[in-house]
């Protein structure tokens, strides 16, 4: 199963570092890919969406 959030605030490759580490420490998650240009972060696994998006909120960016 994969879900796509959309991530806003992210402008370099050390942000894109940052949100696939603290979504990738979440329970449940197997894969994380980001993409830079339209802020898509496709996550894959069995993971609550509320700790998905506390991670992202972790990393410093918010989900659109």
């Amino acid at each position: 199963m994969s879900t796509t959030y959309t991530v806003t605030g992210m402008t370099c490759g050390h942000c894109v570092a940052s949100v696939k580490e603290e979504v990738g420490e979440v329970p449940g998650v197997t894969a994380v890919e980001v993409d830079l240009a339209s802020g898509r972060v496709e996550v894959t696994g069995q993971a609550d969406d509320n700790l998905v998006r506390a991670a992202i909120k972790e990393a410093g960016y918010d989900v659109a």
